[in-house]
């Protein structure tokens, strides 16, 4: 009895598909609403406020960061091309939390205080990038024909 409360058994069993789908679908709406919504509404492919921590300039540093926010986190919700579009997501967030935030975890000040929610997007999108986009996505449907 304890056994069955301890491991959920009550629970139904999902399959790694369906869990693959609740993280893919879970991870990239979360980074479009917080981040994406906010670079594509702008509509301008401009933004000389935004940071440029690889020193390629302000405007290709928004275009990417607005790309991979913006579009990538959606079309990984649809399980299109989702390993690419993971890596692209992982390089953008883990450039900032590198460059830009210094790897902050733990830390209580301005710019430190949300370290453990940057190393959760990098965590999912690596599982995304190793995961694949599972047999409930777009990709499966191209990958059977």
């Amino acid at each position: 009895m304890i056994g069955r409360i301890l491991n959920a058994k009550f629970l139904p069993k999902a399959s790694a598909d369906t869990q693959i789908l609740v993280l893919r679908v879970g991870i990239g709406l979360t980074l479009f609403l917080k981040h994406g919504w906010e670079k594509v509404s702008m509509l301008s492919l401009v933004n000389p406020n935004f940071a440029d921590p690889l020193h390629i300039g302000t405007t290709p540093s928004w275009i990417f960061a607005t790309i991979t926010d913006g579009i990538c986190s959606l079309l990984i919700v649809l399980g299109i091309g989702t390993r690419w579009l993971s890596a692209l997501c992982f390089f953008n967030i883990f450039v900032a939390w590198s460059l830009m935030h210094h790897f902050a975890f733990f830390g209580k000040g301005q710019g430190t205080d949300h370290g453990e929610l940057i190393v959760q997007y990098l965590v999912a999108f690596l599982v995304l990038l190793i995961g694949g986009g599972g047999r409930y996505s777009v990709d499966a449907v191209l990958a059977d024909k």
